[in-house]
């Protein structure tokens, strides 16, 4: 698989960026629709993403610089070359989202519930463009019977576990999920702790057959992997405490 898609100009217009722009553009879409369900107005998934997305892309590449090594200088903006990572863009849409709250004052707990169902689709279809690139990919595929798509994809004539569609196809399931959950009327900030659940889960389980990870130093730590496990414990606190909040008001 070629990871240019074609030339506009004399410039190379990568897979990856236009996975990553069509999941941006059904991720916004997502939140239209489903801003309702938190008694939200249509139109502010639209201004929302203008405060998410530029500093998710920042700590995308500060996130794998970081843990990189590099590059730095004038090399940190060079994005089209590649070193972005999710959990960077991650942690920069939720400072934007938190921003956002603050100076709309708008409930946080009912805008995530409505942007993680969107963040999860996005990131569904932004790993096909990590297929393109290949990157992301698992570890070593040795049994033959496993040596083609869509199980795994080949580099440089070694088979790798396709972990990038893995988590794709992980990730179309938990939008689904949060979904109904947000369509049910759950209580505020619910859809976002299943969020932090079921995707620090999954991602905590992929990660461990990852064939390439950010590591924390010369720890061994996967440092993806340990996110992964502290998001999931934070998402299982949080709910337990909302939940407890909500009785005492009930009572």
């Amino acid at each position: 698989m070629d990871e240019i898609a074609f030339h506009i100009f004399g410039i190379a217009i990568y897979w990856y960026g236009i996975f990553i722009g069509l999941g941006l553009v059904a991720g916004v879409a997502l939140a239209v629709f489903t801003a309702k369900y938190r008694g939200l107005k249509r139109d502010m998934p639209l201004e929302l993403i203008l405060w998410i997305f530029p500093p998710a892309i920042l700590f995308a590449r500060l996130y794998f610089c970081i843990f990189n090594g590099g590059p730095w200088g004038l090399n940190f903006f060079a994005i089209w070359n590649g070193g972005l990572a999710v959990y960077g863009s991650i942690i920069g849409g939720a400072i934007g989202l938190v921003l956002y709250c603050v100076i709309r004052k708008q409930n946080f707990l009912k805008v995530a519930d409505v942007v993680v169902p969107s963040l999860a689709l996005g990131q569904a279809i932004g790993r096909w463009g990590c297929y393109f690139s290949h990157c992301c990919y698992g570890l070593e595929v040795t049994n033959p019977a496993f040596q083609c798509f869509p199980f795994a994809l080949e580099i440089g004539g070694t088979w790798h576990w396709a972990t990038m569609l893995l988590e794709s196809l992980c990730d179309v399931g938990i939008c689904i999920a949060l979904y109904f959950l947000l369509r049910k009327g759950t209580l505020n900030g619910s859809v976002f702790c299943g969020y932090m659940i079921t995707y620090g889960l999954a991602r905590a389980i992929i990660e461990g057959i990852r064939g390439e990870s950010l590591m924390l130093g010369a720890s061994g730590i996967r440092v993806s992997q340990l996110l992964s496990i502290l998001i999931m414990i934070a998402g299982v606190v949080l709910f337990i405490l909302l939940v407890r909040k909500n009785k005492k008001k009930q009572e």
